[in-house]
């Protein structure tokens, strides 16, 4: 993976060979400043963050049935920081020109890549919770949604303090699947007066009809692997079927 990266932006394989050869981080190598300014905008701007996810679903994810597809090792539960990194940035590029003033996603998978388009875009995120603490105030905005992976109805609350009217809110989630969570948080949006202005997601199943439920808000959608269908462990993606 790091001999293709120094491949994509402009560094020859043998090279990129004997630098991962000697063990050697290749952003902080003595490298001339061309390379290492190749390199880090390459990263920081999500130069190849569709490629890298889609080939880690193929390895790493797992097929459970009934349409779950499992990524606990890079996205789900344990969480490549790096990738995310990237996930986020492409995702920030994308949705640039929205004029997004926050970022919206659910607790706790879509943080993650939430933080980091935040992060790229340099405004805050906002994580609507499952349970309202105390230190919340008494009125919030609530809805519910079900939850594929956990077989029930789950709440979705955020605290006025921090989303109002004059907000302009980008929706970033981890999976876009059935859409009912991206549409419980697009209701919230509605109720505060705020305005929606884009919906991205790193991974989508096309077969489970979400893009199409979400497809009324009338609002960009984006997501960076799209899969049409998966048969047993196998995993094909909408621009392979």
């Amino acid at each position: 993976m790091v001999i293709n990266l120094m491949t994509r932006v402009g560094i020859a394989p043998s090279l990129g060979a004997t630098l991962v050869a000697t063990q050697m981080c290749p952003i902080t190598l003595r490298l001339t400043p061309i390379f290492r300014l190749r390199i880090m905008c390459h990263i920081m701007t999500g130069g190849g963050a569709v490629d890298e996810l889609k080939d880690r679903i193929r390895r790493e994810g797992r097929h459970l049935g009934h349409g779950i597809l499992k990524v606990d090792s890079f996205l789900t539960h344990q969480v490549d920081l790096l990738l995310m990194q990237r996930a986020g940035a492409a995702l920030a590029r994308h949705f640039a020109s929205v004029g997004a003033t926050k970022v919206l996603t659910a607790e706790i998978s879509g943080i993650a890549p939430a933080a980091f388009t935040a992060l790229a875009l340099g405004i805050p995120m906002i994580y609507a919770r499952k349970v309202r603490p105390i230190t919340m105030p008494e009125r919030v905005y609530e809805e519910v949604a079900p939850s594929h992976t956990k077989g029930a109805m789950v709440s979705l609350i955020v605290s006025p303090e921090f989303l109002t009217a004059s907000d302009r809110i980008l929706i970033i989630d981890d999976f876009l699947a059935t859409g009912q969570t991206i549409a419980a948080l697009a209701r919230i949006v509605a109720t505060s007066g705020a305005t929606l202005v884009g919906i991205g997601s790193c991974i989508e199943k096309s077969f489970e009809g979400g893009h199409q439920l979400l497809h009324n808000l009338d609002v960009p959608m984006y997501s960076l692997a799209v899969i049409e269908r998966m048969d047993g462990d196998e995993v094909i993606f909408a621009d392979e079927g």
